[in-house]
C-alpha cells in the first residue's frame, strides 16, 4: 500500500493528513479547532463526573456547572478533507493524523 498524496499546480506532491484521534485527557475544550475546521468534523461535548458524554449547548448562556470538564470529538471524520487546521491552532497538541492508505 501507498499513502494517497496530490500534486500541487507548483508540482510539489502534497499527503493529506486525516483526524485519526483526540486525546481528551490534554484537551481543554477551548472550541479553537471547531471554528476553524471548514467541514464539520468535530463536535464539543461535556463530561459529566461519571465520564458520561453530555450535549453542549453553544449559547453564550450555557450552564458550565452540569459538566465537570468539555472535550473536542470527532463527530464526522469521513468528513475530514486532511488540512490538519485543527492540530496547527491546538493549544494543547491533542490531535493525532495520518495520511490515507490507497
Amino acid at each position: 500500500m501507498s499513502d494517497f498524496s496530490v500534486t500541487l499546480p507548483s508540482g510539489e506532491a502534497w499527503t493529506p493528513q486525516f483526524v485519526q484521534n483526540i486525546n481528551e485527557a490534554h484537551c481543554i475544550g477551548c472550541g479553537r479547532c471547531f471554528k476553524v475546521c471548514p467541514r464539520g468534523v468535530l463536535e464539543l461535548v461535556g463530561l459529566n463526573d461519571e465520564g458520561e458524554r453530555l450535549a453542549v449547548s453553544l449559547d453564550d448562556d450555557d450552564d458550565d456547572e452540569e459538566y465537570e470538564k468539555k472535550v473536542m470529538t470527532i463527530a464526522h471524520g469521513e468528513l475530514c478533507i486532511g488540512c490538519t487546521a485543527c492540530s496547527r491552532i491546538c493549544p494543547k497538541k491533542c490531535y493525532t493524523h495520518a495520511a490515507a492508505q490507497v
